[in-house]
């Protein structure tokens, strides 16, 4: 069953973030499934840290838009979610290729969401492991 309040799509993602850090990182938007999303981001000179490593800013960026789109799309027409805290432990380090994150929901409450997101590099290793809140805010 679907956690989705909204239709949407890979591609319609990929539009919201048209001139954004989204883009400018070259995160791609990959599948929407039942009850997760799933992006990737590059390793490469956009997102590497000094030692040739993905920076672990970029690994929490990725997560914060895999939680943020997913409380977005799942919420009733007129609501919004903000953040409200996140964490990342980073597990390995990757040098190159991609790094691939899957959001889904731990709780979905009225007025709060928390989202796991795991990402994994292309040897399928887990690389990092986040956790974001989600208020949820009702129109005014």
């Amino acid at each position: 069953m679907s956690i989705w309040n909204k239709p949407f799509s890979v591609a319609d993602l990929t539009a919201v973030h048209v001139n954004t850090t989204v883009a400018h990182l070259g995160i791609e938007f990959l599948e929407v499934g039942e009850d997760f999303i799933r992006a990737r981001v590059p390793v490469d000179h956009r997102t590497q840290q000094p030692y040739g490593l993905l920076h672990g800013g970029v690994s929490v960026v990725l997560a914060e838009t895999l939680g943020s789109c997913g409380a977005a799309f799942s919420n009733p027409d007129g609501n919004r979610a903000v953040g409200l805290d996140i964490n990342a432990n980073h597990i390995k380090g990757t040098t190159s290729g991609w790094v691939t994150g899957v959001a889904r929901p731990v709780h979905m409450g009225r007025t709060t969401q928390v989202w796991q997101i795991d990402m994994h590099n292309d040897a399928g290793e887990l690389t990092c492991v986040s956790r974001i809140t989600m208020a949820i805010l009702k129109p005014r």
